[in-house]
């Protein structure tokens, strides 16, 4: 079975069909890649009366570059050699309720009949071999049949279809355990072929497509070596060497308007694509130190407004002093392996800013990029202050909400004074740097190298404030639900059909009136779940279910049975385990990010999805560690309901009254291992931890005033 990932076709069958997918194509967003330079250059885009975004001009006018909303993102490949590339929004923005083409994404494919029979467990199974994709010749009928009696005369006759079609169609792929249980008839018949099958011929060229295969008409007419070939396993990938990205985002703004929500926004984001992130927040740190001195000498350190004062000498030194040791302390943990170091401070000088570039080309192994949250959006900036008073910060211990309110206003005043916006005058063009605008509303970039570098800017000019909600539900359960196989196409159960019509109304409940735009799989079990829901909807490859490979259609039992080395590798590292011939969860969130970064684009989106996938998103969402990834329960017939919010995500589950297996497997007891000292260098030691851990702990704004309780 072969799950590219590539869009797929639209084949509703409709006779406006073509009409339909013409118009498809002339609103789909360009791909959506990191881009890898962003020079100096200005970007003007419109869109035309009729939705059709109009391309914006490919030459260097000015001295940075602004993004829109609106705007459609072009990637480096369509610039010419002497040319800036064209970057921004996608069209349609400004209308989020408007139904969007999305790209990866196509109309629903028509579903499966309800009473219409299960695939066939003859049908091909079509494997990756190592590092290529290749249909296998097939056999010819008189060798299926002498397949299927070897299989039926074997104590594999009553074995699932998924195990059955791996005997047949990929010999060189049975484990020696399942090879002793088909005994010596069936060995007898599949030896004669498996070098047949083995693979692709030599000196051809990997991942050639079926139709430009000339199927031979005799199976013994290829030959190909087959004693290099290791059956059965599949392997554990090892993380990505990130041990050379080191990058310190320094954080520009003035207070309520952003930044922390920024910093922890992406630090959720690399966390989730394993970079080693961290947030030094000064503001904590200054708040650790007077918490350490009230406990030393019982002195209560004023840091009320008067605190932040420019004219206050004193106070200023000392405000100057906790930036550059939280710096510091950024520094140090970066170079003990650290990837992304974000200092959260508001950095509001040009002075401030040239000390902090001054200090980062002392180490040649750092880059420093500086992110601006620039809110000139006065309902915006009422929110970002109301959460800030009532958040319970204890700069406004035993205040009334309105003294603590005028208090924080004029501290924000007091920063207005010398606040000096990044590059204003033109100084700091050679600084890299992005500015966002409202949180997402428009992103202005300047000198921005390098590939981590341009991923983070990627992603922020996908981010927006707008409230909405993501709804999560797994298909309804299906026939292989319930015989407890994994992986398939297989259609729902009786019991998935109920879910399938009781959803309508479960999403109501929840939705209310609000616009809805429902995605799921090209699966057959997510377009069926979705068919009654009366929404727009688009289907997704990238949202299809890991591929179990060689175990696809298989249950547990056999997979521990036949495949047992694979079976006990993937319960030591279930993550980074890749069967043979499929994927890992660790394929799968590299596979996602296009739809989280279209997620972060959107509205209020239902995703009907299945329990790996969902998995990884909701992993994203509550900023969850790839260890407990594979674990997380995702129950069926159940709807999930997330709503992002300053501090992260809030959720709600909505279950239906309808009956379903339990698919979830917990996570086995680990071995215990000790862990080797890692060893502590003299600037590390020079540290102190406490203060370490009190500038990288989240600020009162960012934390979950409900303590992330799950409401039902």
């Amino acid at each position: 079975m072969s799950r590219a990932n590539s869009p797929p076709s639209n084949s509703t069958g409709s006779s406006n069909a073509s009409e339909n997918q013409n118009k498809s194509r002339s609103q789909t967003r360009s791909p959506m890649l990191p881009f890898s330079r962003l020079p100096h250059a200005t970007i003007s885009s419109s869109v035309s009366p009729t939705g059709t975004p109009t391309l914006p001009g490919m030459t260097p006018t000015s001295s940075s570059q602004r993004i829109t909303r609106g705007a459609s993102v072009i990637p480096p490949a369509a610039a010419h050699s002497n040319t800036a590339p064209s970057l921004g929004r996608s069209t349609s923005l400004h209308s989020r309720s408007s139904q969007r083409s999305i790209n990866s994404a196509t109309s629903s494919p028509p579903l499966q009949p309800q009473n219409a029979p299960p695939l066939s467990g003859k049908q091909s199974r079509h494997l990756s071999h190592g590092a290529q994709t290749r249909p296998v010749p097939q056999p010819t009928t008189h060798q299926k049949d002498a397949f299927d009696m070897a299989v039926a005369s074997s104590a594999l006759s009553s074995s699932s279809e998924g195990l059955q079609a791996l005997l047949r169609d990929h010999p060189e792929l049975v484990s020696s355990s399942l090879s002793r249980a088909a005994g010596p008839e069936y060995n007898e018949v599949s030896e004669s072929t498996r070098g047949s099958r083995g693979g692709s011929q030599k000196g051809s060229l990997p991942g050639t497509p079926a139709e430009e295969i000339a199927a031979p008409t005799n199976m013994s007419e290829v030959s190909v070596a087959t004693s290099d070939i290791k059956p059965n396993l599949g392997a554990t990938g090892a993380k990505p060497d990130y041990s050379q990205a080191k990058i310190v985002v320094a954080m520009v703004g003035l207070p309520a308007r952003g930044k922390s929500y920024l910093s922890n926004k992406l630090m959720r984001y690399l966390r989730w694509l394993e970079y080693d992130v961290k947030v030094f927040n000064v503001g904590q740190l200054r708040r650790a130190l007077a918490k350490a001195k009230l406990k030393e000498s019982g002195q209560k350190e004023d840091h009320t407004a008067k605190f932040f004062d420019p004219h206050n000498p004193k106070a200023y030194q000392l405000r100057t002093q906790m930036a550059e040791e939280c710096l510091e302390q950024l520094i140090v943990w970066l170079k003990n392996g650290g990837n992304v170091g974000i200092h959260d401070a508001t950095n509001s000088s040009k002075a401030r800013r040239d000390a902090i570039a001054a200090r980062i080309a002392k180490e040649p192994d750092l880059k420093l990029v500086f992110l601006e949250s620039i809110c000139t959006d006065p309902a915006v900036i009422a929110a970002n202050v109301a959460v800030k008073v009532s958040s319970g910060d204890p700069d406004y211990a035993n205040m009334s909400p309105e003294t603590a309110k005028k208090d924080f206003l004029e501290r924000i005043k007091h920063y207005e004074e010398g606040y000096e916006s990044v590059d204003a005058d033109g100084t700091e063009s050679h600084l890299s740097y992005c500015k966002i605008y409202d949180v997402g509303r428009a992103v202005t970039v300047n000198q921005i190298h390098g590939y981590l570098e341009s991923r983070i800017a990627f992603y922020l000019m996908n981010l927006h404030i707008t409230p909405r909600n993501i709804f999560f539900s797994r298909h309804g359960e299906s026939q292989y639900n319930v015989e407890g196989k994994i992986g398939g196409d297989s259609d729902l159960s009786e019991r998935g059909w109920q879910y399938a019509k009781a959803l309508p109304q479960l999403v109501k409940d929840a939705v209310g009136d609000a616009p809805l735009t429902v995605w799921h799989s090209t699966l057959k079990r997510t377009a069926q779940t979705a068919s009654f829901l009366p929404y727009p909807k688009l289907a997704w490859k990238s949202l299809d279910e890991l591929d179990a490979g060689v175990c696809d259609a298989m249950t547990y039992e056999e997979i521990e049975q036949y495949y047992p080395e694979d079976y006990a590798s993937r319960d030591e590292d279930k993550f980074n385990y890749r069967y043979r011939g499929g994927e890992s969860y660790r394929d799968v969130v590299v596979r996602l990010e296009p739809v989280i970064m279209e997620l972060e684009r959107q509205e209020n989106i239902l995703i009907i999805g299945h329990q790996a996938i969902l998995r990884a998103l909701y992993a994203y969402f509550h900023a969850l560690n790839q260890e407990d990834l594979p674990y997380i329960k995702i129950p069926l017939h159940t709807l999930l309901e997330l709503t992002p919010a300053a501090f992260g995500t809030r959720e709600r589950r909505y279950k239906a009254p309808i009956e379903a297996v339990n698919t979830h497997r917990d996570k086995p007891p680990q071995k215990e291992t000790i862990a080797p000292d890692s060893p502590v260098s003299a600037d590390e030691s020079t540290v102190s931890k406490e203060l370490m851990d009190a500038a990288t702990s989240l600020p009162p704004s960012q934390i979950d005033p409900s303590g992330g309780h799950i409401l039902d």
